[in-house]
């Protein structure tokens, strides 16, 4: 059948259509927060339905207050939550140094270091929760307690947590930092601190990038070294905890604290 001439092919509407879509996704992109309703503003939403209601990158939004020439706040909030292509979302977020942040268009200084500052108040936050249950009877707690300052750390880190008589958190001490994958620590730098804050027990920790939590052989030969000078000196290692993976190994759980 002939089609008539003043109605629109398939392919024509499929593009008027699509080009209709485009043109309404360009006007959001540039669309001011200020210009959109009341209902859709991210700090209205919150004040009315409550701050759980927001995306990811609303809540971004609330903090940076303005976008750029181009685009709004709340795609310029997209964007960064998508600027590690490994780990998009906030998981990425905490992993972006300051330098990657600088670089993007309409972000200065200021709201660099406001990002910066959200993940750091989230770690605090969630670390302040963890001591709550830190004892000295359970790996775990002492992982968990530790997890957030470890968990995004692109190189070996290790640290020692000293404790008093009656099992209280004395200090935490970053010992040494090392490579992605070997950190080298010697048993002065760990017991002078031990000894400098009258430590009676320590414990040991560090991460492994990698997610592997498998000791190597210098991480057995180290940990047997201190334990045994811990015993000479009365300052006792109770544990060395290897953190990755959003998990832990605990030398204390596997009997290999002195064994070398």
């Amino acid at each position: 059948m002939k089609q008539l001439n003043n109605q629109p092919t398939k392919d024509e509407i499929n593009e008027n259509r699509l080009t209709s879509e485009m043109r309404s996704e360009l006007m959001n992109h540039h669309l001011r927060i200020g210009d959109m309703a009341e209902q859709s503003k991210p700090c209205e939403k919150a004040m009315q339905y409550g701050v759980q209601v927001l995306t990811d990158a609303e809540l971004l939004a609330v903090i940076l207050r303005s976008g750029n020439r181009d685009e709004n706040v709340i795609v310029l909030s997209e964007r960064i939550l998508n600027l590690d292509p490994l780990h998009p979302g906030l998981h990425g977020l905490n992993r972006l140094p300051m330098e990657k942040l600088l670089s993007l268009h309409g972000i200065g200084k200021v709201k660099a270091v406001q990002l910066k500052a959200i993940t750091e108040l989230s770690r605090r936050m969630s670390k302040e929760e963890a001591r709550a249950g830190l004892s000295l009877n359970d790996p775990e707690s002492i992982a968990q307690f530790f997890r957030e300052d470890m968990r995004y750390l692109q190189k070996e880190r290790v640290y020692a947590a000293f404790f008093n008589s009656a099992g209280g958190l004395i200090k935490e001490v970053l010992i040494s930092e090392g490579t992605v994958d070997k950190s080298l620590i010697t048993p002065r730098e760990v017991f002078v601190e031990a000894c400098e804050c009258r430590a009676v027990t320590m414990v040991l920790l560090h991460n492994h990038p990698s997610g592997n939590l498998e000791p190597s052989r210098y991480d057995i030969y180290m940990t047997a070294h201190i334990y045994e000078i811990g015993e000479m000196m009365g300052i006792r290692l109770l544990d060395h905890i290897i953190i990755g993976g959003g998990t832990y190994f605990s030398f204390a759980e596997r009997g290999l604290l002195h064994e070398t």
